[in-house]
């Protein structure tokens, strides 16, 4: 194959991975034009459409979704014998890209960071901060995080942090004048700080416990979020009731900013896990990353 034809193939690959010209050009390191340019040559020399464009998507043709099929294999072969080469070196190397949410960056990631980095200065790490429930799969991320209860079970999973505990916390300016509840249902009285789920669609709803008993209350309120990092904000703020982890929380709470409401009803959820497919080889990078984070009790 001639280095013209792989380049090709290569961006084809990546458009119909990404669904997005946009974010393959990113991924690839060329310019939008130039990679529509390289599509256009490969159909142009195949003799057949290989994508179909509309102003909102992008997604392969029949023709399209065949030729993935047929040479996508390949290239993971070559991105596999990369890294085997790679474990040869004296010390492991690459890129590991990894999707998770953004409270998990701070309750995981941000404290554990910098060492690794400078203990691995030939591994570079990029955490993409998603809430949905991204596929790991055909975004072509080494791994995910989720807490323990969400993660499918074809996939292999990693404890990487502690159990997380909510909690529903308001500034002392929200409560003034205003009753503080003292069961989730008394919160339909109150302006909650909805959170809103990426992958769905849908609002989250608040989930409690007490004395065994579960339950989940659908608050309603002014504002809409889709970051947990954003929702702790509107609460300093005065704006309502967040519902977040109370580890994220805690030093607001101790100093006065937060009070914190329902702590008899707060839930605690299985840690968060770092997750990938089972029939995925994992590189020397990715594994010495993995070890590193992987959470000790």
């Amino acid at each position: 194959m001639r280095r013209d034809e792989f380049t090709e193939m290569r961006a084809f690959i990546e458009v119909a991975r990404e669904r997005s010209f946009t974010r393959a050009a990113s991924k690839l390191g060329v310019t939008r034009s130039a990679l529509s340019h390289t599509i256009s040559a490969l159909e142009a020399r195949l003799g057949v459409r290989l994508l179909s464009r509309t102003t909102r998507d992008v997604a392969p043709t029949v023709a399209g979704e065949r030729l993935v099929e047929s040479i996508q294999p390949h290239f993971e072969s070559i991105a596999a014998g990369i890294s085997a080469v790679s474990a040869l070196r004296d010390k492991p190397s690459g890129e590991i890209r990894i999707v998770c949410p953004d409270d998990a960056v701070e309750l995981v990631f941000r404290s554990r960071l910098p060492a690794f980095l400078r203990d691995y200065p030939d591994i570079a790490v990029e955490l993409i901060v998603d809430n949905g429930f991204t596929n790991i799969v055909e975004r072509q991320f080494d791994a995910g995080v989720r807490l323990g209860e969400a993660i499918a079970r074809d996939m292999v999973a990693a404890r990487i942090g502690p159990d997380v505990s909510y909690a529903v916390v308001g500034s002392p300016e929200y409560f003034a004048g205003r009753t503080a509840p003292l069961t989730p249902h008394d919160l339909t009285d109150h302006n909650c700080v909805n959170l809103r789920l990426p992958t769905s669609g849908g609002l989250y709803a608040w989930e409690f416990e007490k004395d065994g008993r579960e339950s989940s209350v659908r608050v309603e309120g002014q504002l809409t979020l889709s970051n947990i990092g954003s929702a702790i904000h509107a609460a300093l703020d005065g704006v309502g009731l967040a519902y977040v982890p109370r580890d994220l929380v805690r030093p607001y709470v101790d100093s006065g900013r937060l009070q914190e409401v329902l702590a008899d009803w707060a839930p605690t959820f299985q840690g968060y896990h770092l997750y990938y497919p089972s029939r995925r080889h994992p590189s020397p990078a990715f594994s010495t990353f993995l070890e590193a984070f992987r959470y000790r009790r």
